[in-house]
């Protein structure tokens, strides 16, 4: 029983995988739907509208990148690679690719924040900036994680060297498909 479940869940998360493609992809159409009324040269519109057109655009690309990031990191993580997450290389690599996309869409959620409510409402910013300082604890947080860690590398060598060899070989089959 144990093993059919275990041979279910790269199939749950291919599906994930697909759903966070298919999610990202709605996110980069209705980004560009929003770009471009916030640019319609033909419209009548506030410049501050316009503004807030394409500032919002760039939020949900900001999250659009975040869906098709996380897609990425599931798809190439479990699936391609079926990773046991008990491997303190893999636990690692996985939550440095999470915590990459998550301190940069809150980084540039922040800047976007910034522009709109310096202009619509300031006296809103020190809400904004905690939205920054939480991306830079998560920052501080992620290096300290990977500082602390860094022992379980040295301990396990050939796990971290059996990964290499991992990504070596999906590099690889990744440009075969590139080819055909």
């Amino acid at each position: 029983m144990t093993s059919f479940l275990h041979r279910l869940f790269p199939g749950g998360h291919f599906v994930i995988s697909v759903l966070f493609f298919v999610a990202g992809a709605a996110l980069i159409v209705l980004a560009a739907i929003q770009l471009w009324q916030g640019i319609q040269p033909f419209e009548a519109a506030a410049l501050n509208q316009r503004l807030n057109a394409v500032l919002e655009s760039i939020a949900v690309l900001t999250v659009a990148v975040a869906a098709l990031e996380l897609g990425q990191t599931i798809l190439e993580e479990e699936v391609h690679r079926q990773a046991q997450m008990s491997a303190p290389t893999r636990v690692r690599r996985f939550l440095s690719r999470f915590m990459v996309v998550l301190v940069v869409a809150l980084s540039l959620e922040t800047m976007v924040l910034v522009f709109r409510v310096s202009q619509e409402a300031p006296e809103q910013l020190p809400y904004v900036a905690s939205v920054g300082v939480a991306a830079a604890l998560l920052l501080v947080a992620w290096g300290v994680f990977i500082r602390l860690n860094r022992s379980a590398e040295e301990l396990d060598p050939e796990a971290m060297q059996a990964a290499k060899r991992e990504d070596r070989k999906i590099e690889k089959s990744a440009k075969g498909e590139d080819k055909s």
